[in-house]
């Protein structure tokens, strides 16, 4: 056995390095595991830190809570890539996150203001956003953004500094965008004729085209150019069926103004329309009834169950489970705080054919520790795994699973893991070529 029971005398674990189970593999998984264990104690965080095995992104963004002490000694990390962690951390305090402002480095400075697509941090104190825009470097990198990468917080805050280019650059998205001059039928008959297939799809959705170019961009060689023409709202579904358009699921498509407008029978229209591109734009519609949902919930084309979920809180949680195992988008993660989601009843999946449905019952709050215990126990390794971390777990079968090669990282990140394990896995005689790609070593 790799742990042994302490005996009445002395409460410390037995770690025995010469067991099987403790290899440079499951040592390397161990600390790659502790470096997401989230009460990692302050000073084997410090140790962890300088681990030439360690994930230190992991490590800094999984943490709960920091100390002035231990925040302050991150904060001065030589890793670039650490730092930038540690200013988006949602754990820190937002008056720690406001003492690196003064980084010498700009992507760290940066990472305090720019957007997450999964969990935003606290907004930082107004003082720091106003040291923020006196620095040069920082307000030339800003205005090459555009105000929606960065946090709603930040640009709230900017809109009212005294430095007047930044502030015009924030209180530009409270403005409506000045409107076009609209295109003549000249210049929609050039383009339509013309060369560039990218021009002919950016004018195909225009208001007030001429019949003839629309019939013109209808018959264009250009697959992608017929499929934007065929979403206008005058054709009929026999129109659109004959321009040929293709879709496919990862297709991008525009979000159509008139679909988003529509209601009553002209949004029913678009709800069971034959053509995805509708089908995707109505799905955005905050005016869908409960039906209309119900509809949209059962299509075939996957980006249309997507959008219902981003855009809609009424939708079925079975769809919200369903859309989140089917997705490969980066926002997937968004889901899981659905409101649908967020709550709801998740240990129906624990008897699920699909393992990664079983997989996400450890996410219920309230599911018993006797159902945890028992998906520890599951013969699918990842299901095994996705609740090795969980605190429900009795420490008796959480030490097995450290033991097993499939789960032990997991087990690893679990915050009743025993402490002298923890500093044991730290311990442990490894075999490293050098340290994880990217990274600085602690001198």
């Amino acid at each position: 056995m790799p742990v042994a029971d302490a005996s009445e005398e002395d409460d410390a674990l037995l770690i025995d390095y010469s067991h099987p189970s403790w290899t440079h593999e499951t040592t390397h998984a161990r600390v790659r595991g502790l470096s997401r264990n989230p009460v990692l104690p302050e000073t084997l965080a410090r140790r962890l830190l300088k681990h030439p095995a360690a994930d230190r992104d992991a490590a800094v963004a999984c943490r709960r809570e920091w100390s002035d002490e231990l925040f302050d000694i991150v904060a001065a990390h030589p890793d670039v890539r650490v730092r930038e962690m540690l200013a988006q951390c949602h754990g820190a305090t937002a008056e720690q996150r406001a003492r690196m402002v003064d980084d010498p480095d700009l992507w760290v400075v940066m990472a305090l203001v720019e957007r997450q697509y999964i969990r935003e941090p606290q907004p930082l104190p107004p003082w720091a956003y106003r040291k923020l825009a006196a620095q040069p470097r920082f307000k030339r990198r800003l205005r090459l953004l555009d105000p929606m990468e960065v946090s709603p917080e930040a640009v709230a805050a900017f809109a009212d500094v005294e430095d007047d280019e930044i502030a015009s650059w924030a209180r530009a998205t409270r403005e409506p965008e000045p409107q076009p001059q609209p295109m003549t039928a000249e210049q929609a008959r050039m383009i339509a004729s013309g060369d560039s297939a990218r021009q002919r799809a950016a004018i195909a959705l225009e208001p007030d085209l001429p019949a003839d170019v629309v019939a013109t961009l209808a018959a264009d060689p250009d697959p992608k150019v017929r499929t934007s023409v065929s979403m206008r709202p005058e054709f009929s579904e026999q129109q659109r069926a004959a321009i040929g358009y293709q879709v496919s699921t990862d297709d991008r498509l525009p979000t159509l103004d008139w679909v988003l407008d529509a209601d009553d029978e002209q949004l029913q229209r678009c709800v069971s329309s034959a053509h995805p591109g509708v089908r995707r734009s109505a799905a955005c519609n905050k005016r869908l009834t409960a039906d209309q949902i119900a509809t949209l919930a059962a299509d075939d084309d996957f980006p249309v169950r997507l959008l219902l979920c981003e855009n809609h809180d009424a939708v079925p949680t079975d769809l919200v489970v369903r859309t989140f195992l089917e997705a490969r988008v980066v926002t997937r993660g968004r889901l899981l705080r659905h409101p649908a989601f967020v709550g709801a009843d998740l240990t129906r999946y624990a008897d699920s054919p699909d393992r990664n449905a079983r997989a996400l019952v450890v996410l219920d709050r309230r599911a018993p520790a006797e159902l945890i215990e028992r998906l520890s126990r599951d013969e699918e390794p990842a299901v095994r795994s996705s609740v090795a971390h969980d605190a429900r777990l009795s420490q008796e079968r959480l030490l097995e699973l450290f033991e097993e090669r499939e789960t032990t990282a997991a087990a690893a990140a679990n915050p009743n893991l025993p402490v002298e394990l923890m500093a044991a896995i730290l311990e442990a005689p490894i075999a490293c070529v050098g340290p994880p790609e990217g990274s600085v070593p602690v001198p």
